[in-house]
């Protein structure tokens, strides 16, 4: 087992960064919620490597962050108004919207259905790696699957050491909380976790749609 490499989230760290993902590595940094597990979702073989790692089920699809909401349309087909209206006033942030995929996704990412589950975040190191990479990654929390999902650096350390090449050290994440989940493919639409956001502030997001 090797040891894993932290660095802090200066320039040099990022561009080190992106160029571990470029290459199917996987990593770890912070995000608006909680730490968060990364692969280039152009590497099937390095998602597949993050289920590893995470011990995660192949059934469970992994979601996809992207750093602006006009690049929905890379990640989605048949983005319905909801979704955009939805991105308009909560992303940035711990809000990840569930929608149609593209073909083009690697069938690994989705467990194979025809959805995604897509966010902005709140936090620049994430978009500065995804706008470094020029690609979406796939990120689930920093965490063994069922166990606690990290908010520093130390406990993304506590349970992946020496599984993951690489983890950028933010400080706590200042969210501490992993986002709301809502189904768009679902009529009516479907909280499947709740999170920041609340069902009553979707609502209304969306009420004279």
């Amino acid at each position: 087992m090797n040891e894993t490499k932290c660095l802090g989230i200066g320039p040099a760290d990022i561009t080190e960064a992106v160029d571990v993902l470029s290459r199917g590595g996987i990593i770890a940094f912070p995000t608006d919620t909680v730490y968060g597990l990364g692969a280039d979702v152009r590497h099937p073989g390095a998602i597949a490597a993050l289920y590893k790692i995470k011990e995660r089920p192949l059934d469970r699809a992994i979601p996809v962050l992207i750093a602006r909401a006009e690049e929905l349309c890379g990640v989605a087909q048949k983005v319905p108004e909801s979704a955009w209206r939805l991105a308009e006033r909560f992303w940035p942030g711990p809000l990840t919207l569930v929608v149609r995929s593209t073909l083009s996704l690697p069938p690994i990412l989705t467990a194979g259905a025809p959805t995604v589950a897509v966010r902005v975040p709140d936090h620049p190191v994430v978009r500065a790696l995804i706008e470094g990479l020029g690609a979406p990654v796939a990120v689930t929390s920093a965490n063994i699957s069922g166990r606690p999902s990290p908010v520093t650096a130390d406990d993304v350390l506590a349970q992946l050491e020496g599984r993951i090449a690489l983890l950028l050290d933010g400080g706590p994440c200042p969210g501490g909380k992993d986002s709301t989940v809502v189904d768009l493919t679902a009529i009516p639409l479907r909280i499947l976790r709740t999170g920041p956001v609340t069902a009553d502030q979707i609502q209304t997001a969306i009420a004279t749609l």
